[in-house]
């Protein structure tokens, strides 16, 4: 079955948001193989308890760690490595949402960063893009990356309301899809991630 990396241009873009519709919309299954911060929850709790239909399996973190830094100095402060091992794909026959830690670069280890994983689980990556002042620098630099390193790429999203100029200069850029346009919700929970989820155009996927 299918599987999409969910990753951003920064933190704090609504990654975890995102992966919420797409899960809901799906059906699928939700996987977030490394959670920092933990003293805050986590985001596979965050996500379980926005999801409403049925068919989605929540599977269990492989690191969680407490401190809300990269992940690979959250590892060091619990006198830890992550080891590339122990980031082993749940078994499961549905569709399964990867959700990164933190933006496409954030290191891992001293020599691997979250966006390797995509490659790594063979999954097609999708990037989330928050409209903030510098956001087409940041998406840009992303984008970029992604085509140089020739990682298999689903699309963009767009989380929040962009100006048509921000809008056209993200996606005028590159010949990668545009999956989705999630306008700016002030209030996350069930029914905006259901009302979301149903706009979602399932032929894109």
């Amino acid at each position: 079955m299918s599987r999409y990396f969910i990753t951003g241009i920064g933190t704090g873009v609504g990654k975890t948001f995102v992966a919420s519709i797409l899960t809901e919309a799906l059906h699928a299954d939700y996987w977030k193989p490394i959670q920092c911060g933990t003293h805050e929850g986590t985001d596979t709790e965050r996500v379980a308890g926005l999801i409403t239909n049925s068919k989605t399996v929540i599977h269990k973190e492989s690191y969680c760690f407490k401190e809300a830094v990269s992940p690979h100095w959250a590892a060091e402060l619990e006198f830890e490595k992550i080891k590339p091992e122990k980031l082993v794909l749940p078994e499961t026959n549905n569709t399964l949402i990867i959700e990164g830690a933190g933006g496409m670069m954030v290191p891992l280890t001293e020599n691997t960063y979250a966006i390797d994983l995509a490659r790594e689980f063979e999954a097609e990556v999708i990037l989330v893009c928050r409209n903030y002042l510098g956001c087409i620098n940041h998406s840009l630099l992303s984008i970029d990356h992604l085509l140089r390193n020739e990682f298999e790429i689903k699309g963009i999203i767009l989380n929040g309301n962009f100006d048509k100029q921000v809008k056209a200069a993200i996606c005028n850029y590159s010949e990668i899809p545009l999956l989705a346009e999630i306008p700016e919700i002030m209030e996350i929970n069930k029914e905006t991630v259901l009302t979301q989820s149903q706009k979602i155009n399932l032929g894109l996927f």
